[in-house]
């Protein structure tokens, strides 16, 4: 159960690798309940990263540590680049489109992204917490259902 909740805390693994992993190793859970664990493992850093991750990575871009201070401006640059995508495209929409960004699962349109973005942008936290969640919900319902599938067709379940 933990090592679920762990790997959907993961940034751009989530429960988009969460589930499958759970699935396909077959720890003995039910499906149900891997889908909870995920979702709330998935759900637990968004608050954190709404409220502190722009903080962190403004002050780790100024750093002189070359490496931290890339992966910063890396975070930065993307979750800009990211958020300005999704209000071009969403224009008064913005919070549906955040629910859509994390609920499809495609790779880099996770939770984690969407919050930074959000974060970035300076989106209302209890409307983007509310958006996320729910697509995370759907991204979960997806996932489980791809990997059922998947895993059934592929070993005979």
């Amino acid at each position: 159960m933990l090592i679920v909740l762990l790997i959907s805390m993961i940034p751009l693994v989530e429960l988009r690798g969460a589930i499958p992993i759970a699935i396909g190793m077959d720890l003995g859970l039910p499906e149900w309940l891997v889908l909870i664990i995920a979702i709330l493992g998935n759900i637990i850093p968004v608050p954190i990263i709404y409220l502190f991750a722009r903080k962190v990575l403004e002050w780790g871009s100024k750093r002189k540590w070359k490496p931290f201070k890339q992966f910063c401006d890396f975070c930065l640059q993307k979750g800009e680049k990211a958020g300005a995508k999704l209000l071009k495209k969403a224009k008064s929409g913005a919070y549906f489109a955040l629910f859509l960004f994390v609920a499809i699962p495609i790779p880099g349109t996770g939770a984690w992204t969407g919050t930074l973005a959000s974060s970035i942008l300076n989106l209302d936290f209890k409307k983007t917490v509310i958006a996320i969640t729910a697509g995370i919900l759907v991204a979960g319902l997806i996932m489980l259902l791809f990997s059922l599938g998947v895993f059934r067709v592929l070993f005979g379940g």
